[in-house]
């Protein structure tokens, strides 16, 4: 009696903020039914308690999954201040663990983030670089934004926008590049539904060969 194999599978989904890698990376874990994971969260978790006093490298080891749950971890100042965490490299170590224990569960999973290719899944079976140019993700956002009721402008989205790019960029430890093998998708002209599907079909030709 043959006995199959647990399938394990990581694609790692990177790219800057609001180039709609968490859109793209949530809908190809629901079409192959894969585990997902948006790691920003992980970092948007450690700001909202450095927000409210705590230590941050504290925060970072503590962290469970339920805070993640808040609806507070998608406001601007969370976001700004994650990027700020981020680049602490006491904050990263204690995430890595959490993550690459995550990407290697069986029945494949989906992880999203900045250095998800480059460093934490570099063994990754594909790799996705979602972008998008900055005037463009600026005014996601601030959609966004807007239709939570919060109140701000497109010019500090925008600036926003700007800031966090070089910050994530330029920072020293695991700074957010294109893996060499990674594939570029530019969702600046394309659709949710579009950008899903390509990618789905750059996983698809991956995944049949190891089902």
């Amino acid at each position: 009696m043959l006995v199959s194999k647990p399938i394990r599978f990581t694609v790692a989904i990177d790219g800057p903020a609001a180039a709609g890698k968490g859109t793209v990376a949530k809908g190809l874990a629901d079409h192959f039914g894969f585990a997902y994971l948006d790691t920003g969260l992980l970092y948007r978790a450690v700001a909202a308690k450095a927000l409210l006093g705590e230590n941050v490298i504290t925060a970072a080891n503590k962290l469970v999954p339920t805070d993640m749950a808040s609806q507070t971890l998608r406001s601007s100042e969370v976001a700004q201040m994650a990027s700020k965490v981020a680049v602490i490299p006491q904050v990263r170590a204690a995430l890595l663990a959490f993550q690459k224990s995550f990407a290697c569960q069986d029945g494949g999973a989906v992880l999203d983030g900045r250095d998800i290719g480059t460093m934490v899944c570099p063994e990754a079976k594909i790799k996705i670089f979602i972008t998008a140019s900055a005037e463009i993700r600026a005014k996601r956002r601030y959609d966004e934004l807007q239709s939570k009721g919060l109140e701000t402008s497109y010019e500090v989205v925008l600036c926003d926008v700007k800031e966090r790019d070089e910050r994530d960029m330029t920072r020293k430890d695991a700074p957010l590049k294109r893996a060499q093998d990674a594939y570029l998708l530019d969702t600046s002209d394309l659709s949710i539904v579009t950008s899903l599907q390509r990618a789905i079909n750059i996983t698809s030709a991956a995944f049949v060969k190891v089902i």
